[in-house]
């Protein structure tokens, strides 16, 4: 396996911009499954026609679960004193093969706690992959090789593949709105973020969610190709390396979707990051992307209580 392919292998980063601290740990290794006694099985069932069980690895100082069959969302809820009422879905990437449940899940939550917002990440059913890692590494290469040809499925095509995913968003957004007075959240202010692959299903959820209707969302590193913008569709944040060996080549018509749709958006292209930053402490200004997220959460008012956010206080 080359070497560009081996990093693509691991749905996490996709250039050799990984940070020192991590250097020497960068090959996949098998742990048990972690305890996550927080986590609230999703109703939509075992997925069909999946032998193989779920199991997690570690790499690069992160762990990963995959062929997971059975939804779950975790809840980080903020401080009470400090509640906004806000939330956010958090959707970790992977290829919808693997999860990157630190570097984009946790991690992600814990910091958008911090900011006084209830993050619940949603842990989705996965693509089968082999159950011996070197078989998953190469069925990843694989992947991730076919995903950086010019010619990839539309949007709309991408969406049709991924109704078990979708699904489970939107049983994630049913439950926090079912149980938004014990988590102190508004029904009306839950948004979602989704990295990568999580970033498609954030889309999907977006345009094909029913229910869902996600009041703000967050596309970080996905693809950006154009798309029909609903006439409702919700204020988005998008956040990308210029140099993402998957996205950075393509198109930006995704913003000229929402730009043409009136739409609000804001979209940060970063000169370097690779693929799959996420939390990553790197010295490349990608690094930067949640404060700037938070940043503009904060304009739409959504890291100030409800009515102070109604009377712009």
């Amino acid at each position: 396996m080359s070497p560009i392919l081996r990093l693509l292998a691991t749905g996490l980063v996709a250039c050799a911009t990984i940070p020192s601290a991590h250097a020497q740990n960068d090959r996949m290794t098998p742990i048990a499954i972690p305890a996550q006694p927080d986590a609230i099985t999703l109703n939509t069932g075992e997925l069909p026609n999946a032998p193989v069980r779920e199991s997690w690895h570690s790499q690069y100082g992160s762990v990963f679960a995959r062929n997971v069959t059975v939804a779950t969302l975790t809840p980080f809820l903020p401080d009470p004193a400090k509640a906004t009422g806000s939330a956010v879905i958090v959707a970790p990437g992977g290829g919808f093969r693997t999860l990157s449940m630190q570097n984009e899940g946790w991690d992600v939550a814990r910091a958008l706690a911090a900011r006084g917002v209830a993050a619940f990440v949603l842990k989705y059913r996965l693509n089968q992959t082999p159950a011996g890692m070197p078989a998953f590494e190469q069925s990843m290469a694989q992947m991730f090789a076919g995903a950086a040809r010019p010619q990839r499925p539309s949007p709309m095509q991408q969406i049709a593949q991924i109704g078990p995913q979708i699904a489970d968003a939107r049983a994630a957004f049913a439950l926090v709105r079912s149980r938004a007075r014990e988590w102190r959240v508004d029904p009306q202010r839950i948004g979602m973020v989704g990295f990568s692959a999580g970033a498609m299903l954030t889309m999907a959820t977006t345009v094909a969610g029913q229910d869902a209707k996600p009041a703000f969302i967050g596309n970080v590193y996905g693809p950006l190709s154009a798309m029909d913008a609903p006439a409702d569709a919700p204020p988005m944040f998008v956040a990308l390396a210029a140099d993402d060996p998957l996205f950075g080549s393509g198109n930006f018509g995704l913003i000229e979707s929402w730009r043409a749709a009136k739409r609000p958006v804001e979209f940060h292209l970063y000169e370097q990051g690779g693929h799959g930053f996420g939390m990553y402490q790197k010295t490349t200004t990608s690094t930067g992307w949640f404060d700037a997220f938070a940043r503009w959460m904060d304009m739409h008012g959504y890291l100030k209580p409800a009515a102070a956010s109604a009377t712009g206080n």
